[in-house]
């Protein structure tokens, strides 16, 4: 069973979700983002350590600065230094933000946790397996 990993890449905050039985999404604790190195570390060692096969990263389609952030994120996946074992693939992240936000709606106080960035991260794992 291949392990699936999904990021969802903000400029404070990086969301998380794994996929370990090719069905069930969990989200993880949020990468918080000093710099682009210390966070592009961390998302290697997370990738490590969970021994993820493949990785999802959430790619904003459509609008006006659809270009630049492909850029920017295509840089900062660059900047993980991924082992040629794991596959990358990007999937449109399109509301999955604001999806998470209304999921949450009520239960979260303290926005900037990161539960909401894992939240959009398992939305956009669970897109790309369906």
């Amino acid at each position: 069973m291949k392990k699936i990993a999904s990021i969802d890449i903000g400029l404070k905050r990086i969301g998380v979700a794994i996929c370990l039985d090719g069905s069930t999404v969990i989200p993880q604790n949020a990468i918080i983002r000093k710099n682009r190195n210390q966070a592009a570390s961390e998302v290697k060692r997370f990738l490590q350590e969970w021994d993820i096969d493949t990785l999802v990263v959430g790619l904003p389609k459509g609008g006006s600065s659809e270009d630049e952030m492909k850029r920017r994120i295509e840089h900062f996946v660059s900047l993980i230094d991924i082992s040629s074992d794991i596959e990358v693939h990007y999937q449109d992240e399109a509301l999955s933000s604001a999806e998470a936000k209304e999921m949450m709606q009520g239960q979260v106080r303290q926005k900037r946790d990161g539960r909401i960035d894992s939240l959009a991260a398992q939305i956009i794992l669970q897109r790309w397996l369906s």
